[in-house]
């Protein structure tokens, strides 16, 4: 995009371009002006009623995951064992992306509670919250304060959280040879089954601090001196639960374990990373430097993305990030409804790639390799994904 907020466009490769010869087909670049409407301006586009948190609406939404996700563990823990070779072959792994699926819902509600957006009881948000993070083992303050700086630095170079793209300069000598069907496949397989735990542990893909960086460490740089004691309580409850599945292979068996709950939190943390992955690394995307960032510009810069039925499972996380970028206290069963509000005003601002997710990842894995300024732009605090070494 040159200056002005004039549009220009990149490139990726279409299914229909594969099959025609490696056609390709223009993609339509996300505007990086100033937006012609205000925060306030889409705020009174939705209908008010779309802010009121339920302590009704939202228990029955956990508990309905719960229940589901207890059915399942009932059919795998009963019915799948019983079955005659070769059923069981085919009935755990469809157990394991069920369960990983059903959980990954339980996890949005307990993200829910991080952004207060649960009820309208503080104590009641960060109680649910704290509980069931800490059975994904997610430790839960500490995911909310990391968090909570992501959506107050989206988009922006300098200070956001997480994928934080690097410029050119900055990337691997060795990613140029990874950009190659064996090597994405091989990268996507290692982000998605340790992308997670990398990040919460290490930092990884995080933003870069001045010294070792962990979600688990009350005296860490991600964490200011008010919430040290917050983040010592999350460490609790994921080191209470970690007892706890001690105590149940104990008692049950390792296999067992991993059969039950290690392979469906595989699930889980490999769809947690491709969803917020995909909401914000796509070709269509600014990044800004200090230069050019706001908080409402950076907001817009994150993808709607359609997951089919499970975008319904997961509480529509996935098709309505936009709107949680700008009202994250809004609860998620209000969000689609204000999409819908706030669609016609934002216009071309508004970002939805409907490709399948899976391909979706593997385009963007070769895409979106490192973020540059176009050489022809005035607007140098103003990056976009590219993918030529």
């Amino acid at each position: 995009m040159g200056s002005g907020g004039q549009r220009k466009t990149t490139s990726i490769k279409s299914r229909e371009g594969e099959r025609n010869g490696g056609g390709r087909v223009a993609i339509r670049r996300a505007p990086n002006s100033k937006p012609p409407f205000t925060l306030g301006q889409l705020k009174q586009a939705i209908p008010p009623h779309c802010f009121q948190r339920s302590l009704l609406k939202s228990f029955t939404c956990l508990v309905y995951d719960i229940t589901l996700a207890c059915l399942f563990y009932f059919i795998a823990s009963h019915v799948i064992p019983t079955l005659a070779y070769p059923l069981p072959l085919l009935g755990w792994p469809i157990y394991w992306a069920v369960q990983g699926c059903i959980l990954t819902g339980v996890w949005v509600v307990a993200h829910e509670c991080g952004h207060h957006a649960f009820s309208d009881y503080q104590w009641v948000d960060d109680t649910v919250g704290l509980i069931f993070h800490s059975f994904l083992l997610v430790p839960y303050f500490s995911w909310k304060y990391s968090h909570r700086r992501h959506h107050s630095n989206t988009g922006s170079l300098d200070r956001d959280e997480v994928f934080v793209p690097k410029p050119k300069s900055q990337i691997s000598w060795y990613s140029k040879y990874m950009n190659s069907p064996p090597g994405r496949m091989v990268s996507l397989i290692v982000t998605l089954a340790l992308g997670w735990p990398l990040y919460l542990l290490f930092n990884a893909s995080g933003r870069p601090y001045d010294r070792f960086a962990c979600h688990f460490d009350p005296s860490g740089p991600i964490f200011s001196t008010r919430e040290r004691t917050q983040v010592f309580v999350s460490d609790l409850g994921v080191l209470g639960v970690m007892f706890l599945l001690y105590k149940v292979a104990m008692t049950k068996g390792l296999v067992w374990l991993i059969y039950m709950y290690g392979v469906p939190l595989l699930v889980v943390n490999g769809f947690l990373v491709t969803i917020t992955y995909l909401q914000h690394t796509h070709p269509a995307l600014p990044h800004y430097d200090s230069s050019e960032w706001d908080w409402l510009k950076g907001a817009l810069s994150t993808m709607d993305r359609d997951y089919g039925v499970l975008n319904k499972v997961f509480h529509n996380i996935t098709d309505t990030h936009v709107a949680h970028h700008l009202f994250s206290t809004m609860p998620h069963y209000h969000a689609m409804e204000a999409t819908k509000a706030i669609k016609p005003i934002l216009g071309d601002y508004y970002q939805f790639d409907g490709t399948p997710f899976y391909k979706a990842l593997w385009r963007e894995a070769k895409e979106c390799l490192y973020v540059e300024p176009d050489d022809d732009s005035q607007q140098k605090g103003v990056y976009w994904y590219k993918n030529r070494f």
